[in-house]
């Protein structure tokens, strides 16, 4: 399996308060490992740093061999916690302005994500439900051609149905070659993708194995290692 992400000794400081302490971990090609913790873990710190929107206070993150910055933006897609759409456009809108942000934005695949999540190029973003902007930001990320997809709390406050929904589109249009990181703390519906996960908790990793490996070795589902962990949290 190729070294696809680097995390070396990354630790993270807002003022006094310590975001991320120590952290490291590598991922290889191939994989969809969920980045799990609590509101308040760092998951989104590091999915930042990761994207380079923002650097750590010390450590190193390379991209297969890239250090963060300039240098590896081509490399990694960020779907961020929050739309990157504005509430003017039409989903028609939305492709065009990743389109001419991103080189390697591929619009045929777009459209055919659109297909499946049952969206038209000619909806409104501002009438979407919060399901289906959810499946729109998805669409966004994933039509990048890139290697590292950074996807921070895709399901978060959707239903189940919406859920359902982007966990197939994620299966259906995954790119072997690259990776996702996906992070959340919804870990019931979600845990069936993974290949590998990561307990974050407190700024610090408390695990990272091979969901496979745990499930044998702890003879339990990943949701219940979970609650067990983050019991206090």
């Amino acid at each position: 399996m190729d070294e696809l992400l680097e995390i070396q000794n990354v630790t993270k400081r807002f003022g006094s308060r310590q975001a991320l302490n120590e952290v490291s971990f590598r991922l290889g090609a191939g994989t969809i490992t969920g980045l799990l913790g609590s509101n308040g873990s760092g998951k989104s710190t590091l999915m930042k740093l990761i994207a380079g929107l923002s650097r750590p206070s010390s450590g190193r993150i390379s991209v297969i061999g890239v250090p963060v910055g300039m240098d590896s933006k081509s490399l990694v897609s960020f779907m961020p916690d929050v739309p990157v759409t504005e509430s003017w456009m039409k989903v028609g809108d939305a492709l065009r302005f990743q389109q001419d942000f991103y080189p390697d934005f591929d619009q045929s695949k777009a459209l055919r994500m659109l297909e499946f999540m049952k969206l038209r190029t000619e909806d409104k973003v501002r009438t979407l439900s919060k399901g289906m902007n959810e499946r729109l930001q998805l669409t966004l990320a994933l039509s990048r051609r890139a290697r590292l997809y950074l996807l921070d709390e895709p399901i978060g406050g959707v239903d189940p149905v919406a859920r359902t929904k982007i966990l197939n589109a994620l299966m259906e249009f995954y790119e072997e070659d690259s990776s996702i990181l996906l992070s959340t703390h919804l870990v019931t519906d979600i845990e069936r993708i993974f290949d590998e996960v990561i307990f974050l908790k407190d700024g610090e990793i408390v695990l990272h194995h091979s969901v496979e490996a745990l499930r044998q070795e702890r003879g339990k589902s990943i949701d219940e290692l979970f609650r067990e962990v983050f019991a206090e949290c």
